[in-house]
């Protein structure tokens, strides 16, 4: 039943840990969601299938140790904004184990300078800051011509920061992949807080790369109508039902 297969692979120091192994996305559920009740008479999110895909679709990787992040905090005592900052704690209960030239964790951060995203509106939302990048320890393998997808857990993500989105041919990359991080600063102007080891931070959704290009079709006006017509019956769970397939995800 399960055709394919996605390897994540760390050091064998780190891997004897067995700490915040990567997870199919469908265990991280969020309870705002678990909570719904869908029903004829209350429809709710619950319901739709296109959402569903979404927070459960491939497998999510952990916050490997504490991020600590602070920006415009002013101290009360001295009436001096403290210093923009970014800190790790708990530096990876392996350091000690392991040299860091297998795993680049010199310090578990490393930067992408504004300068490289140059009139992006990301410098902005980041406050200007540099961005950021975790060190994630696992290396990920996938089928010969498959590629992922890396993204912020869709519909479930952190309100304070998200990873850049971005696109590896797994297949053939040998290395660890970092990610860049962007501070929510639309929201958070000041911010000082704690990312937790083992938060779910980015979701890796594997797909086969295959070439595409674009056709456009008129459609007749008899086909609109009885489309909607069909659509427009309000059945319950239609396009669970009727067009939905199911996703397995292991």
């Amino acid at each position: 039943m399960f055709d394919k297969e996605i390897e994540f692979s760390a050091h064998e120091d780190y891997f004897s840990l067995k700490e915040d192994y990567p997870i199919p996305t469908k265990l991280n559920i969020p309870e705002w969601y678990k909570k719904l009740e869908h029903t004829f008479l209350n429809k709710t999110v619950k319901g739709c299938m296109p959402f569903l895909d979404s927070l459960t679709a491939g497998y999510l990787l952990k916050m490997p140790q504490d991020l600590y992040l602070r920006h415009n905090v002013v101290n009360k005592n001295e009436k001096e904004e403290f210093k923009d900052s970014f800190q790790t704690y708990g530096l990876y209960e392996f350091a000690n184990l392991i040299s860091s030239k297998f795993l680049n964790l010199n310090s578990g951060i490393d930067i992408h300078i504004t300068k490289q995203l140059e009139d992006s509106p990301l410098v902005e939302k980041n406050k200007n800051l540099p961005f950021y990048k975790i060190s994630n320890p696992w290396k990920i393998k996938t089928p010969k011509g498959y590629s992922c997808l890396f993204v912020p857990p869709l519909n479930n993500s952190d309100d304070r920061f998200s990873i850049i989105p971005a696109i590896v041919d797994t297949d053939v990359f040998p290395n660890e992949i970092n990610f860049p991080i962007v501070i929510n600063g639309d929201k958070y102007p000041i911010l000082e807080t704690t990312i937790k080891k083992g938060t779910p931070y980015v979701q890796v959704i594997p797909f086969k790369r295959e070439s595409w290009k674009m056709i456009f079709k008129s459609r007749k006006q008899k086909e609109i109508q009885n489309s909607r017509l069909f659509y427009g019956l309000k059945l319950f769970n239609i396009y669970k039902n009727k067009y939905w397939h199911k996703k397995l995800w292991k």
